[in-house]
């Protein structure tokens, strides 16, 4: 199991290179590892890698997120690595668990190789004891914790940090989304040419919504405002099904609540968005972690830091210096 703790106290360089940042990141892989992490505005968040210097960004900072701190003992290469990467964030979900694992192992046995990386947020019921027994008994169920709560996008970073696949797919951890339609995603990933998958995000647009009036209306509201906002041409950011690239994910800037826009951040660096049709399911046991508050009015607020984000690119075209005359 991975163990994230958080960062030591000491100098921070806050000039850090995008190309030793993605390095670092790079060195994350399956085993046992020991990751910092923790809430930094200092570094990986502003383009320039200063936020003092960007004032623009200044009422983001405390809500940034980084993890680009990793120890050294990780392996760099993963020749037995499967074809995908399931990654499930959950707080408090316990009862959940089982059931949808299984639904998981019976949508993708037989189909390709996989695993399931099951991120537990900091759960302070039975989730950490369920998770270590369902790891002992599905042998494609891997396990990643953090010491605290941190937040649903701050745990599908860990967990695609985690993940040995190139190719992710996410899915919400309360047993809603229904995990025979991670099939679907992935024929229209594979369907596109090869050359294009690379910061191609597919993603799920729920045709049905299971959800009661005040998730349903304030999730309406957001994707009317968000679209308008961003333009970003996607009828449902907020379905948790996802499918992409692993390496684009991390060229990514990562921030809290950054998976609610992950389809202006790809079209941001250059890339495309699908969305297919999938269904929805009605939460099987628990309670949902989202209201007007933590859902509509704080994504508003954070509608305007990616905003800023997006007028504000870094793709220099690079021209050839080792041509022979």
């Amino acid at each position: 199991m991975f163990r994230f703790e958080a960062p030591k106290t000491g100098p921070v360089n806050r000039f850090v290179s995008p190309a030793a940042r993605a390095h670092r990141i790079s060195r994350i892989v399956s085993g046992d590892a020991t990751v910092g992490l923790g809430k930094s505005f200092a570094r990986g968040i502003c383009p320039c890698n200063n936020p003092w210097h960007c004032g623009s960004w200044l009422f983001f900072r405390s809500r940034a997120m980084a993890a680009d701190r990793v120890t050294d003992d990780l392996a760099t290469e993963t020749p037995d690595a499967p074809a995908l990467s399931v990654v499930v964030p959950v707080f408090n979900e316990a009862e959940n668990l089982g059931p949808l694992i299984a639904d998981i192992c019976g949508a993708l046995e037989g189909e390709l190789d996989y695993e399931i990386v099951y991120v537990d947020d900091g759960s302070t019921d039975d989730t950490p004891e369920k998770l270590r027994a369902l790891a002992t008994e599905r042998a494609p169920l891997r396990t990643v914790r953090h010491q605290r709560r941190a937040g649903q996008s701050a745990a599908i970073a860990s967990g695609v940090l985690a993940a040995r696949a190139p190719v992710i797919a996410t899915l919400d951890g309360d047993g809603q989304n229904d995990p025979a339609d991670i099939v679907n995603l992935l024929r229209a990933f594979r369907d596109t040419p090869s050359e294009n998958r690379v910061r191609l995000l597919v993603t799920g647009q729920r045709t049905r919504r299971r959800d009661g009036w005040v998730r349903m209306a304030s999730s309406v509201i957001a994707n009317r405002v968000r679209a308008w906002a961003l333009g970003d041409g996607t009828p449902d950011t907020g379905c948790g099904l996802k499918v992409f690239a692993r390496a684009a994910f991390l060229e990514l800037p990562r921030f809290d609540h950054m998976h609610r826009f992950l389809p202006a951040l790809v079209l941001r660096g250059g890339g495309r968005v699908i969305s297919v049709p999938v269904g929805h399911r009605r939460r099987p046991a628990g309670r949902s972690k989202y209201g007007i508050a933590n859902r509509l009015w704080v994504g508003i607020v954070d509608l305007f830091g990616v905003m800023w984000l997006r007028r504000r690119p870094i793709a220099p075209a690079l021209e050839d210096t080792e041509k022979e005359d």
